[in-house]
């Protein structure tokens, strides 16, 4: 073993154990890794920063970017709404989550598609008297399984793709994946569908600070505008079309005639629901019945330059001058260049407007304006920030915006006519440039710890390879694989993968695999399409722990689950995984 083999092995056991300690995050480690090898010489100083530029990092950043928007536009979610009531079992409520997850996963990042539907399975689960428990983690593992079918689907698809480009001059496009990623995630939903009552269903969410602070039953106001679905419907119509959670208290016509909600009473155009509840119940009627919040688009002190408004919840303090003030009657609006969007107070229903309510200490309000003036006119109002709040709505236009570049991006890569990192940074411009994102949301969309992380470690995989570091860990794995026919060759790959996820990203296990599975694959003399598949799939398919990818972890809380959870589910899939996963590669990319 050389010098810089030998530093280059120390550097990858010393970002494993880091990693495995956990008491730094991810990013940090891997800026320590890439300064270790720069002064152990083995990245030239040259080329330290180059990962950075890669295309990995572009269409990584970009692809979140779109999938922010795609995401927020409700498309998906008015679909559910249509479906979701009429399913009232919770084995089907299980394949009607799992798969929609699945699905959305193959065209945008899978924690974006899994984050969405968490709130539906809640939903659901409250509908069906269920435990959220039998939803979420059947929800995050399909996450994972549709992430495998498109090059976009999951961070593991885009590193083997340019790996690929770098040893063969040609990366793997958009839907070379997509036969055995689909016929693993068929078959992985199918098991998932029977499969989740290997969970405990006594598990309860981890409460929060989040949820200790949540407000219930905000009161806000919306109008019917001529794009709304509920024109010339009755008061019963809005309410079927809002969830369970949002009551209609009242009604204002012409402005000033105030009217009884009655369920036959019929809504004309410029109508003024007044509407009651949970934050996130209320965004999600409102856009669904494509209402108009009320005061949403007023202008203030930004001058209309999106990324400079933010909403923000507050209570209002002790010595506010709001205290026994109305809206209407201290102008705040025109004095002070702020909306007033939803106002809460505990044990109480409001049938007045939202401009006529008047306000005591520890109300709490949603406030919009301009972000970078709101604290100064929070501090001379005398309120108390509590948490940024933004209530999501939109056009059906701008709504299928997203969905309209994201399949314009996915058509350009397939047929060729432009490269991947072009497309997706093309259509991540595009949704910030039709309004599909603000500025500041789309900055907020990237997942920077992970663009660094992938940035930092993408030389430090190179110095594994130039060491020939991965050739002595290649030769050791083929005197291993020597006796094994090609599918045990493959199996062993895809297992090895799958064990060094839960301890690496699954980013970086493929930056640190993949030009091991290469080169086994040359020692052998096959074909390394197929290894590198195999490294795709076993880094994607992380189920037996929850740290190891962020679908796990974001459910781990909501769901109540302990570490041991995941490996009674997590366990026979991951077999399925391997089972199923070695023969579909075997049989799309041949090894000789």
């Amino acid at each position: 073993m050389t010098q810089p083999q030998a530093f280059a092995f120390a550097i990858l056991i010393g970002l494993m154990i880091a990693f495995i300690w956990g008491r730094l995050r991810y990013d940090l480690i891997a800026v320590l890794a890439l300064l270790a090898a720069v002064f152990t010489g083995i990245v030239p100083h040259k080329v330290a920063f180059s990962g950075f530029g890669d295309d990995i990092v572009i269409i990584v950043a970009s692809a979140l970017v779109v999938s922010a928007a795609v995401e927020r536009s409700g498309v998906i979610e008015a679909f559910l709404h249509r479906v979701a009531p009429r399913v009232t079992s919770v084995r089907d409520q299980v394949v009607i989550l799992v798969a929609a997850v699945t699905v959305l996963s193959v065209f945008i990042k899978n924690i974006g598609a899994l984050a969405m539907m968490i709130p539906v399975a809640f939903q659901m689960a409250r509908r069906s008297k269920a435990s959220p428990s039998s939803f979420l983690m059947p929800m995050a593992f399909g996450s994972l399984l549709g992430g495998l079918i498109t090059l976009v689907g999951t961070s593991p698809n885009i590193v083997v793709s340019r790996m690929r480009e770098e040893l063969t001059g040609q990366p793997f496009s958009m839907f070379d994946f997509t036969p055995v990623g689909i016929g693993i995630a068929a078959a992985g939903v199918v098991f998932l569908a029977f499969g989740y009552r290997l969970l405990p269903r006594d598990r309860e969410a981890v409460p929060t600070m989040e949820k200790a602070l949540s407000i219930k039953d905000y009161m806000t106001e919306a109008r019917i505008t001529g794009n709304s679905q509920v024109v010339g419907k009755s008061i019963r119509h809005l309410s079927a079309l809002l969830d369970d959670e949002v009551m209609v208290t009242g009604l204002v016509r012409n402005q000033v005639e105030r009217l009884l909600p009655l369920p036959d009473l019929v809504l004309q155009v410029d109508d003024i629901v007044l509407l009651e509840g949970d934050p996130e119940a209320l965004e999600r009627g409102i856009r669904r019945a494509r209402l108009e919040l009320e005061g949403h688009n007023r202008p203030t002190e930004a001058k209309g330059v999106d990324e400079e408004i933010a909403g923000i919840e507050v209570v209002v303090g002790p010595r506010s001058v709001l205290i026994e003030q109305t809206a209407k009657r201290l102008a705040l609006h025109n004095r002070f260049n702020i909306n007033l969007l939803a106002v809460s107070r505990s044990s109480q229903r409001f049938t007045e407007r939202l401009r006529d309510i008047v306000l005591r200490s520890g109300d709490v309000l949603v406030l919009k304006g301009d972000l970078v003036l709101l604290p100064t006119k929070l501090m001379e109002l005398g309120l108390l920030p509590l948490a940024e709040r933004e209530i999501r709505l939109g056009n059906p236009r701008e709504r299928l915006m997203p969905v309209l570049i994201l399949a314009g991006a996915m058509a350009f890569t397939a047929l060729g006519v432009l490269p991947v990192a072009t497309a997706f940074f093309a259509a991540a411009v595009l949704t910030v440039l039709f309004g599909a994102l603000s500025l500041r949301e789309a900055y907020e969309a990237v997942d920077w710890p992970i663009v660094i992380m992938l940035g930092a470690l993408i030389p430090v995989s190179e110095s594994i390879r130039t060491t020939g570091g991965a050739d002595l860990i290649a030769g050791a794995l083929a005197q291993l694989a020597g006796a094994l026919p090609v599918f045990g060759a493959l199996a062993m790959i895809m297992v090895v993968a799958m064990a060094a996820t839960p301890f690496l990203n699954n980013a970086a296990t493929v930056l640190v695999v993949a030009p091991i599975a290469v080169t086994l694959a040359h020692r052998l003399g096959y074909n390394p399409d197929a290894f590198l598949m195999a490294v795709a799939v076993g880094a994607a398919c992380d189920f037996l722990t929850p740290v190891g990818h962020q679908c796990n972890t974001l459910v781990l809380g909501p769901g109540g689950y302990r570490f041991g959870d995941y490996w009674k589910l997590g366990l026979p899939l991951s077999c399925i995984v391997v089972v199923l996963g070695v023969p579909l590669i075997l049989l799309f990319w041949p090894t000789v």
